[in-house]
């Protein structure tokens, strides 16, 4: 669900501007999954960008506040939102950890690192959903050090219907400050892509697996 209307315009609007999101329906990528795709993402370029960066922090703390309350901590999901969760954090003046994929194989084999108390209130902040569920494989390590989840906010989601899916099964509130369909209609208005493309982007949207160009 994303959190505001103007919200979602603008973070796609900012996506675009620096490339952290590209759109390519005749030259699609490859993700790691093999899956072809007509668009990129990649929210860590945000960090480059001192004002975009603010924005999304302070829009991230706004929205956090108004809708869960003040946590105890805030926790970034490796590697992705490292960066923005730190600085939602340190917005926020409250104490930041983040989570691993896995624990460690050596040393205290952590998989949630930084300061954590059994029974704090935790804000969980990702870059990108997907699927969810690497995101929600975070929330798991965090429920099972004895932290009480309220909630995810992300920069942005595909809005694929198996992460809806995923979340609710989970009992975890999920927000985006911007998602697919908000991005297909600012690169739309603002000539990023033509019509005929968005019927494309539409389509990989509604069946990724089975996509191709073609």
């Amino acid at each position: 669900m994303i959190l505001d209307k103007e919200t979602a315009k603008k973070t796609a609007e900012l996506l675009l501007q620096i490339n952290a999101i590209k759109l390519s329906p005749k030259n699609p990528f490859t993700w790691a999954s093999g899956w072809k795709s007509p668009i990129y993402c990649d929210n860590r370029i945000t960090l480059s960008f001192p004002l975009i960066r603010n924005y999304l922090r302070e829009e991230m703390s706004k929205q956090i506040e108004e809708r869960f309350g003040k946590p105890d901590v805030i926790a970034g999901v490796a590697t992705g939102a490292i960066g923005i969760g730190m600085l939602v954090a340190e917005y926020m003046g409250l104490p930041f950890v983040y989570v691993r994929p896995e624990p460690k194989k050596h040393g205290r084999e952590n998989q949630i690192e930084g300061f954590l108390e059994s029974g704090q209130s935790v804000m969980v902040i990702e870059d990108l959903i997907s699927t969810g569920k690497s995101s929600l494989n975070a929330v798991t390590a965090l429920k099972e050090a004895g932290a009480v989840v309220k909630g995810m906010i992300a920069i942005f989601s595909y809005g694929f219907d198996i992460a809806e899916k995923n979340f609710e099964k989970a009992a975890v509130d999920l927000y985006t400050l911007s998602n697919y369909e908000n991005l297909l209609s600012q690169a739309l208005e603002t000539n990023y892509i033509t019509e005929k493309e968005l019927a494309a982007l539409r389509s990989w949207r509604d069946h990724p697996s089975e996509w191709n160009a073609n």
